[in-house]
């Protein structure tokens, strides 16, 4: 085994990964459940390390990624309860070395996940031959950041690149002027939402627009000054001369993804340039600023937090607290994108009291769940679903055309990596054609779960909408679990409609 140090246990929460496939029982007992939760057990007591929890996939195939306990393993990073995984070797981890190395080289580290395979020698959380590169690139880039050269795609709103000078940044008189009037806005003591609306009103371009940046997805806020964007510019200190760089960090030349950094970890280097805004000015914004951080509107909770949006824009509805006429607290719903770009006319209002939507959505779901629990009232829907599982199903046939399909799809990728290592296949037809024949085969692998499940269990999900709508209805009022449980989201539109929908095909024939 190698020999590996952890010289901050208590930093980990670990996952010890075991998978046995069928064909892994005829190599013997060295690769048995036992031996290897043995190995990791002795290895994470050697280390001094927390075990978050042990998961195991017995019987399951290494080729495919969704097995059930790897894929609650992966619902647990999401959640941040697991940040180190340790497997036996690689292929416990999985045999397809494509998805292989894509967890192992991009998805762990963009979750900050240390990955650690004992008899391979493989430790992400240390430097290595596996990662020269990466730290080659990295440690050019930081050099230059230390001497206060520039090393971004674009300078920041405000500046350009210098005509001559490598890595040099100087003033862009073409917006200079916007960017010391935002702050002589905010040093009367205006409100970056207010600076925002004012930029919005005029028509001034956005520093992303005057720059030329097109985003993949354009929302509601696209073009739109934001409080945000306002903020995050009176607090940088390139407008007094420094330079600021190493705000994020990519994971990996391999990957595109950022991590964005603790502002004790940035690199500031003071006088690189010609100063934007003295620096006089520049403390004063910041002083208002902050003196203002903790007179926000305070968080409020509520039984549809997290499931109620906006309909026309698909944005989650904001809640704010105003008096009535008789001087009680009452909380309103009103759409966010409204509330953060009023005169853009990006949406409208949306505004209602929280309560009047709060009970009809219980009325509302209340009268479903009782129809479902009359049987009669769901014949003609049991009838269609039965009808439609059998023309579906075929069973046996159907699973076997869907695993072959899965295969093949797995041997074509194979053929094309090594195309791509052989030089046969350029890296941007390989990153197309592996995208589309992922998505592909992941859709299969979906369909051949779905067809597994319904084979097996044809009335599991019949049973549990059953059990949660029996729940629901003796405590409707009392359970946001319950609420979540049943409901996928809730959406209001401008004339005040309701539209639930549900996370069973069940319930949501009958609303």
């Amino acid at each position: 085994m190698m020999y590996l140090e952890i010289s901050n246990p208590m930093d980990y929460h670990v996952a010890l990964y075991i998978r046995l496939s069928k064909e892994d029982e005829s190599e013997g007992p060295s690769e048995s459940v036992t031996n290897q939760k043995s190995l990791l057990n002795e290895f994470v007591q050697q280390h001094r390390l927390s075990v978050y929890d042990t998961y195991i996939d017995d019987g399951w195939s290494g080729t495919s990624f969704n097995r059930p306990a790897f894929q609650r393993m992966i619902g647990d990073i999401e959640t941040k309860k697991v940040n180190m995984v340790i497997t036996k070797d690689l292929s416990r981890l999985g045999r397809d070395y494509i998805m292989t190395g894509h967890y192992m080289e991009r998805y762990f580290p963009e979750k900050r996940v240390r990955y650690i395979s004992l008899l391979d020698g493989i430790d992400t959380g240390i430097e290595s031959t596996a990662n020269d590169i990466s730290k080659k690139i990295k440690s050019v880039k930081h050099d230059k950041q230390q001497k206060g050269q520039f090393i971004g795609g674009k300078p920041v709103y405000g500046y350009k690149m210098h005509p001559t000078e490598k890595n040099k940044i100087v003033i862009d008189e073409a917006v200079a002027p916007i960017v010391r009037r935002i702050f002589a806005m905010a040093l009367t003591g205006m409100s970056c939402r207010r600076i925002a609306m004012v930029l919005n009103e005029e028509g001034i371009p956005t520093p992303a627009t005057y720059c030329g940046w097109q985003r993949r997805q354009k929302g509601p806020y696209s073009g739109l000054w934001s409080s945000e964007r306002v903020s995050d510019m009176l607090k940088n200190e390139t407008y007094i001369g420094n330079m600021v760089q190493g705000k994020s960090v990519k994971i990996s030349y391999k990957s595109q993804k950022c991590i964005k950094q603790e502002q004790s970890k940035w690199i500031v280097v003071e006088n690189t340039h010609e100063p934007l805004v003295d620096k006089e000015t520049f403390h004063k914004v910041r002083q208002l600023l902050n003196s203002r951080k903790y007179t926000r509107s305070r968080k409020y909770d509520f039984l549809l937090k997290g499931l109620i949006f906006c309909h026309e824009c698909g944005y989650p509805l904001a809640v704010i607290n105003r008096k009535t006429t008789t001087g009680e607290d009452r909380l309103f719903f009103v759409c966010r994108t409204y509330q953060r770009f009023t005169k853009a006319g990006v949406c409208t209002c949306h505004c209602i009291k929280e309560q009047v939507v709060t009970d009809a959505v219980i009325e509302k779901v209340r009268e479903i769940c009782q129809a479902y629990l009359h049987p009669h009232r769901l014949q003609t829907i049991a009838k269609e679903t039965i009808q439609t599982d059998k023309k579906e199903l075929k069973q046996e046939f159907a699973i076997h055309a869907v695993r072959n399909k899965i295969s093949n799809l797995t041997n074509n990728l194979d053929k094309m990596y090594m195309d791509r290592l052989s030089g046969l296949l350029t890296e941007t037809d390989f990153e197309r054609m592996y995208q589309r024949m992922k998505i592909e085969r992941t859709t299969l692998e979906e369909k051949l779960k779905e067809l597994e499940r319904l084979k097996e269990s044809p009335i599991s999900s019949d049973t549990l909408s059953k059990e949660l709508v029996q729940r629901f209805l003796q405590s409707a009022y009392t359970s946001r679990e319950l609420l979540v449980s049943l409901i996928e989201r809730i959406e209001l539109t401008e004339t005040k409609q309701i539209i639930i929908k549900f996370r069973f095909p069940e319930l949501e024939a009958i609303s």
